[in-house]
């Protein structure tokens, strides 16, 4: 099933995951602790309303941190998945954000993959989202795999899915994160 599919058929749970995993792989871009965000997968395991710890998070979040020559991009990318988060956890209200979330995450791996240099088409995600056939860089490709997962999980599992999908967000971050610092220590290292 393409991502496209997965978004439009998740409940509120799946949604809520699906955005929230793909602004947790991408805090290293906002420059934030990896804890930033607990609150909040806390709030989809007990059920609890998640608009406080949205908003305690929105509070804390810095300026950003390194990105790299495209920096200024997908740092307004990351930082718009969180300041569009509903404070109202239902399906109708969560969807598009999951669905804005996904393009962003697409949209921030493809401007940091190192193989994709030179010319990001922006078409791409979205092809990809919907099963297009054409060849992603592999950062994109993971993180695409990655969305596919969590949707999957909390489909298959519920709840009980969260916990690996807060895994998975985990590792991407971590990917990310090393992307970030090696483009950073690139510009650093040629004085741009």
């Amino acid at each position: 099933m393409s991502l496209v599919e997965l978004i439009a058929r998740a409940d509120e749970r799946g949604l809520a995951a699906g955005g929230l995993a793909c602004l947790d792989r991408c805090l290293p871009l906002l420059g934030e602790d990896d804890e930033l965000l607990r609150p909040l997968w806390g709030s989809l395991a007990d059920g609890s309303d998640w608009s406080g710890h949205l908003e305690r998070a929105r509070a804390a979040c810095g300026t950003g941190g390194e990105a790299g020559a495209s920096g200024a991009e997908t740092l307004r990318l990351a930082r718009s998945m969180l300041d569009a988060a509903p404070a109202e956890r239902t399906a109708e209200a969560l969807r598009p954000w999951a669905d804005a979330c996904s393009l962003a995450s697409l949209r921030i791996h493809l401007l940091l993959d190192p193989a994709a240099e030179g010319a990001p088409d922006g078409a791409a995600p979205q092809a990809a989202r919907a099963g297009g056939t054409e060849e992603l860089p592999p950062l994109v490709a993971a993180e695409l795999r990655r969305q596919i997962a969590v949707l999957e999980l909390l489909a298959g599992h519920g709840k009980h899915g969260l916990r690996h999908a807060l895994e998975l967000s985990g590792e991407g971050r971590r990917v990310l994160r090393a992307v970030v610092s090696r483009r950073a220590r690139g510009t650093v290292a040629t004085g741009g």
